[in-house]
């Protein structure tokens, strides 16, 4: 009788032991899942805990029209550990249109944010567009920009397809569809098309660096030729607030937008949707996984029993050959 009541009890004390873990294991898993789920919503950053923080953006190499940027952007626009954005512009360009979303979100991210940009080696047309989204520009002595206008090229290879005996035939529904074509050229109508459009998007373009950069009517004139300009160039007709670093874009954001000193800068980055570790993929599994994990152990808790599996157009500079 002594033995099966000293049985009992330590069956107990075992029990007792193993819905302690358990509950530790529980409570593990929700906080993993709250941390995973907070730093997908822009509340928290990994590695940084609720730590307050300066968010830097970089904008390089060809911009287009990027979903998984506008996506970070809007996140970094979202966190409440994102005291000020450091646009960080390193690019000759991209498409116009790509330009145009790129602006928009940036100034949708200025609107709750204070965003300050730094130039790089070069900031040209869309990637300058880029740059007047911040509330304040820092470039660089010899950082490369303006070229603020668009440019539409092709190919046409008429002469080159002629001389090989090669006749393009088409059939087209209107006089300028498909114009401009890489197979005939451009009648007097179908150039005028296409310079019509060029002159539209550039007189978007110039709007916007009036609105933004406040600049002189004779300055404004240079800039509408579409011609680049140093940094110490453009700080003269306005195009830039400031020559330096990044240090003098955060003692601009210190002092002037009141962000508190000495704060880390913590580059924040699209999403790469070719990688098998991006976040988003992770934050599922690791919720599924938590999900299964806390219903069994509940189960487990409830019932005393033992779990026996887990389921687990282009807005672009370059120089011209001669």
């Amino acid at each position: 009788m002594t033995l099966e009541a000293d049985s009992l009890a330590e069956r107990r004390r075992l029990k007792r032991r193993l819905s302690f873990w358990r509950i530790g294991a529980i409570l593990f898993a929700v906080a993993a899942v709250v941390a995973v789920v907070a730093s997908q919503n822009g509340g928290l950053t990994p590695g940084l805990g609720f730590e307050p923080y300066v968010a830097r953006v970089s904008i390089e190499r060809f911009i287009s029209d990027d979903r998984e940027q506008h996506k970070m952007l809007k996140s970094v626009s979202e966190s409440e550990q994102v005291r000020g954005v450091i646009v960080f512009v390193n690019s000759p360009g991209g498409t116009t249109a790509g330009a145009e979303a790129l602006y928009m979100s940036l100034r949708r991210l200025a609107e709750k944010k204070p965003v300050v940009a730094v130039f790089g080696t070069a900031a040209t047309s869309a990637a300058y567009l880029a740059g007047i989204a911040a509330d304040h520009i820092v470039a660089r002595g010899n950082s490369i920009t303006g070229s603020v206008g668009v440019i539409l090229q092709w190919a046409e290879f008429s002469e080159l397809l002629r001389n090989w005996g090669i006749k393009v035939e088409e059939i087209r529904s209107g006089q300028l569809k498909a114009v401009p074509s890489p197979f005939t050229a451009p009648d007097p109508a179908g150039r005028a098309l296409v310079e019509e459009m060029v002159n539209e998007s550039r007189n978007w373009f110039v709007d916007l660096v009036t609105q933004r950069r406040q600049i002189s009517a004779e300055a404004l004139e240079q800039v509408k030729t579409g011609r680049i300009y140093t940094g110490r160039q453009a700080l003269q007709i306005g195009l830039v607030d400031e020559l330096g670093d990044e240090t003098n874009a955060l003692k601009w954001l210190e002092e002037k937008r009141g962000v508190t000193k000495g704060l880390r800068v913590v580059d924040r980055e699209p999403e790469n949707a070719s990688s098998p570790f991006q976040m988003h993929a992770l934050a599922r599994s690791l919720a599924a996984f938590f999900a299964s994990f806390v219903q069994q152990s509940a189960e487990i808790l409830a019932n005393g029993t033992q779990f026996n599996h887990l389921d687990g157009f282009f807005s672009l500079w370059h120089p011209e050959k001669q």
